[in-house]
């Protein structure tokens, strides 16, 4: 995303002086939402807008088995919202305004899990997980709305390593910016499976864990919902525009060698 410059000639009195044109990167960063269980892309849209106003594209869509597909819901697996997931990086990846070296994945709950996955298979720079969910390995292919809730409860009880998780050996893999964003009293993701993510980064750029006090798993009330969008538009804010600046620097510096 560094700056772009062109030299051009300045003709003045019969003679020709040399100026330079400086202008924005004709690439922008791409920031791919993904929703919980349950949910829609309903609620992505309101931060979306707020982080397109920093100068990216975003895309939210719905997975398999929500909003129109919802018949699905039964039968929809997690390595088939997976590949929903892939197919809308791959579609966000492809636009042409996109520098995709710079792309943004905003997970939440489920949609953090999936996320957490796709960094192993896509390019990603910068990753938010709001009250990520974790899942083990070994039912896989068993439709999603099937999984042993008490098994799950077990899972995200304890602390989980990434030797013994797909999505917790991503995260470990994983070299940009995260965000953590936790509900100080969920039920659904314990503060325990928040700590099993957050110590499975340890190869990060930065790593930044936000709890939302008073808040449940779902936001319920207005003024927790306003303060995740404040949390997310405001890192983003610092990690884009951080990085824009930081290129120009670089560009800078090389411009005076």
């Amino acid at each position: 995303m560094a700056t772009q410059s062109e030299c051009v000639d300045i003709l003045v009195d019969d003679e020709h002086i040399a100026g330079t044109f400086l202008s924005p990167p004709t690439k922008l960063p791409g920031v791919l939402f993904v929703h919980g269980w349950g949910g829609s892309q309903e609620r992505d849209l309101i931060r979306a807008r707020g982080i397109a106003g920093l100068g990216c594209i975003c895309l939210s869509f719905d997975l398999r088995g929500h909003a129109l597909t919802l018949a699905q819901q039964q039968t929809v697996t997690r390595e088939q919202n997976l590949n929903d997931l892939l197919a809308a990086y791959d579609l966000l990846a492809q636009h042409p305004h996109i520098d995709p070296s710079a792309i943004a994945v905003v997970g939440t709950s489920y949609g953090g899990y999936l996320a957490a996955l796709l960094t192993a298979l896509r390019p990603v720079k910068w990753l938010a997980m709001r009250v990520p969910a974790l899942y083990g390995d070994d039912d896989w292919m068993v439709p999603k709305r099937q999984l042993d809730r008490d098994l799950l409860n077990k899972l995200r009880g304890r602390r989980v390593t990434p030797e013994e998780n797909r999505a917790l050996a991503a995260c470990a893999d994983f070299r940009g910016d995260v965000l953590i964003v936790e509900s100080e009293h969920d039920h659904l993701v314990p503060h325990a499976t928040i700590m099993s993510y957050r110590a499975a980064f340890h190869q990060t750029h930065s790593l930044t864990h936000r709890i939302i006090l008073g808040a449940d798993h779902a936001l319920s009330s207005d003024c927790c919902q306003k303060a995740y969008t404040d949390i997310l538009v405001n890192w983003a804010t610092e990690m884009v525009v951080g990085a824009r600046l930081d290129q120009q620097e670089g560009l800078a510096a090389a411009n005076r060698r």
